[in-house]
Parts: C-alpha cells; sequence; structure tokens
C-alpha cells in the first residue's frame, strides 16, 4: 500500500533507470513539456487521469500509484534550506548572487509585482561551445503586479 506521493516517485525513478529511459522520451508520451513532465514525476506537479494513466503504464506503476499522481503535490521540498546536491546548489548560488539584480530589473521593467510559477514554462537545452558545452535554461514567467485594494 502506497502511504504517500514520495514512494510513487521513488517508484517512478527505479524504474527509468531499469528500463534505461530519457525524459524526454518520456515526456514526448506524454504530449508535453521534457521539463513539466519531468516536474511531474519527480512529485512536484499533479497529472490528470490520462496523463496520469500513460505514466503509469511507462513505468509499470499500479491503480494505486496512479492515483497518487493526481494528487496535489507538496512543492518546493528540498531536504535541506541551503541544497547540498552540487547542481542544485550552483542554481541556489546564482539567485543568490543573481537575485537582486533579476529582482531590480524585473521591477524596473514591469512594476511591482513577481514572476509566476504557475503561469511557467522552462527550457533546458545543450548549447555546444568551443570552450566547453554550456547549459542554456530559458524560464519564462507570466508577470502578475501587485493590486491596489
Amino acid at each position: 500500500m502506497i502511504t504517500d506521493r514520495n514512494q510513487v516517485t521513488e517508484m517512478i525513478i527505479a524504474a527509468k533507470v531499469a528500463k534505461g529511459l530519457k525524459w524526454e522520451e518520456v515526456a514526448a508520451q506524454v504530449g508535453l513539456s521534457k521539463e513539466w513532465v519531468t516536474a511531474a514525476c519527480l512529485g512536484q506537479m499533479a497529472l490528470d487521469a490520462e496523463q496520469a494513466e500513460i505514466i503509469a503504464d511507462i513505468f509499470d506503476l499500479g491503480e494505486d500509484a496512479e492515483k497518487w499522481l493526481q494528487q496535489v503535490p507538496y512543492k518546493g521540498c528540498l531536504p535541506t534550506a541551503v541544497p547540498t546536491d552540487p547542481l542544485i546548489y550552483r542554481l541556489y548560488e546564482v539567485i543568490s548572487v543573481y537575485g537582486t539584480t533579476m529582482k531590480a530589473l524585473i521591477h524596473e521593467e514591469f512594476g511591482d509585482g513577481i514572476m509566476s510559477a504557475i503561469d511557467f514554462s522552462m527550457d533546458i537545452q545543450r548549447e555546444p561551445n568551443e570552450a566547453g558545452d554550456r547549459v542554456n535554461i530559458v524560464m519564462s514567467g507570466k508577470f502578475l503586479p501587485y493590486k491596489s485594494y
């Protein structure tokens, strides 16, 4: 019996490794971006019934897991306040160093508000470079201005 969404995430990761799948292949079967489908499989998004059925089929999950895939997850749950995984830490470092710059430039361009992580998209690509390939991350979020009332 499955008692929380994290168990389903672990089942998905184990099946992905055992089957030698790539997230891009999984996403193609779902019909959505590799970034969103990966986030969903890792427990950060809720799938609808059709998407959950596809994921359950890909990873040989049971009906119980399929139901858990449709539950609204607890989002943004890293195990520590400051991430210790080197790649995630470097992204944290980028925000630590450039976060105030991003905030200042966004406010200057758009006014007082935030970039949505709900109405959001992301694209991660390899960028060939003679000095060593680069990681190109493009994030696009709807601007949400603060309201006066």
